[in-house]
């Protein structure tokens, strides 16, 4: 199936399931400001991207339950392309992108009520863009105000409806991804066999960044995570400007971009090349946890059972280290492992590295499916606070890898990084 013929039938779906006589309205990014008169580089939005493919900023797309499609973008400036490059324009975007009507953005406070009027329903992504929100709401003003006898076109969201469509890769996505999470992995494989004491955390981000593009990636798909000794117990740490100690792990959490695709990976490895029995102790409670979720990731059950299995295999794994106290039973009744455990195992992967797609609908759990791409990274953490013997406080260990679930189980995306204590000790040495 050619590309254009992949929007196509993305858009067909979406309009086998809106109701009878209503449409969906969704919404480019825009160039968003760095400083003064700089942009950041523009990123599609993933929604705009899936049904679409266009590349553009300031576009509206429009989808009729009837299957119709139309799309508003710039028109065709040839002094701006001087400046900032190839626009495409209404009608060439029209016939590129299969389109059944295209119209200058310029016009759609004109155009657009008079679209939407008579319609039932106006599907959107509500609180994704405040902005846009507000701009729909104005529109159904609009388009209501026209004739007084009509009834009022309700807006609902379609967030859950699209979330859902893209929780299933088709062929395409699965290929993207595939390589996105290679690149991922070769380049987290190169960086940690030339990581060395005297290295800080900015240098190894700048390795992982040019290891990232020389293998085929423009850009992270996230601020990676370079975290060094007890700076990997803050989740979010991406300062990424301290200088990684002898006898020091550092926590990595970085992926690339491919074809729009994200990766996720997280590694934790000794800077030095040789695990302490701690370190090491802790290391494998993680991996253990990592590959008991793994495998509670099978077709038919809940999205959150790898949630569940972490946090019992980690709780008795911390038990057997002595870093918790109680029966195992004590120990999730009471959630102890919260001391050393406090984020979720993973989330869903595609076009974002947090997928938007949902994990229960109308207060049902989402049941995995062949085709689901999920991230499994348990970890632990042992913070200065923690009521343990000072040779484990400062530890902090996650382990992450991208899965696609499978008819028969799952397939580890990541898995050319190596992941036992062993395998990189080995690997540090080369």
């Amino acid at each position: 199936m050619s590309d254009l013929n992949i929007y196509k039938a993305r858009r067909a779906e979406v309009a086998k399931r809106m109701e009878d006589n209503s449409i969906l309205i969704l919404s480019s990014s825009k160039l968003v400001s760095r400083n003064n008169d700089t942009t950041f580089p523009f990123r599609q939005d993933s929604n705009f991207f899936y049904l679409t493919g266009f590349q553009e900023p300031d576009s509206v797309l429009i989808v009729h339950s009837d299957g119709r499609s139309i799309l508003f973008c710039r028109e065709k400036n040839p002094d701006l392309e001087k400046w900032d490059g190839f626009m495409w324009g209404p009608a060439a975007a029209q016939e590129n992108f299969g389109f059944d009507e295209a119209h200058d953005i310029n016009l759609i406070d004109e155009i657009l009520p008079n679209l939407i009027r008579g319609h039932k329903t106006l599907n959107a992504l509500i609180g994704k863009n405040l902005n846009f929100d507000a701009k729909i709401t104005n529109w159904i003003n609009s388009a209501n105000s026209m004739e007084r006898h009509q009834g009022n076109i309700d807006l609902k969201n379609f967030s859950n409806q699209l979330g859902s469509m893209r929780l299933l890769k088709d062929e395409t996505e699965i290929s993207l991804i595939r390589k996105s999470c290679e690149i991922a992995a070769v380049s987290h494989k190169a960086v940690m066999q030339k990581a060395k004491v005297g290295m800080s955390e900015y240098d190894l981000e700048t390795m992982y960044m040019n290891e990232f593009k020389v293998n085929g990636s423009r850009e992270a798909s996230y601020t990676p995570i370079i975290a060094g000794g007890a700076r990997a117990c803050i989740l979010h740490y991406i300062d990424n400007d301290q200088q990684i100690e002898d006898g020091e792990l550092v926590l990595v959490d970085a992926g690339c971009e491919y074809g729009m695709y994200a990766s996720d990976i997280t590694r934790t490895y000794p800077i030095n090349g040789q695990f302490t029995g701690e370190q090491k102790a802790v290391y494998d409670v993680v991996l253990e946890a990592h590959n008991a979720a793994c495998h509670a990731a099978k077709v038919g059950n809940p999205c959150t059972d790898p949630q569940r299995i972490s946090e019992k295999s980690l709780s008795q794994g911390l038990k057997d280290i002595g870093l918790l106290d109680g029966s195992l039973d004590e120990i999730l009744d009471k959630k102890l492992f919260r001391e050393f455990y406090y984020h979720k195992i993973g989330h869903w992967m595609g076009l974002d590295v947090h997928d938007d797609c949902p994990y229960a609908v109308d207060g049902k759990e989402i049941l995995f499916q062949e085709n689901m791409v999920m991230t499994i990274e348990p970890g632990v953490y042992v913070n200065d606070t923690a009521n343990v013997d000072d040779r484990w406080k400062g530890i902090g260990i996650r382990i992450e890898n991208d899965i696609l679930i499978t008819s028969d189980g799952y397939e580890n995306l990541t898995a050319k990084v190596p992941v036992e204590t062993e395998e990189i000790e080995q690997l540090m040495r080369e």
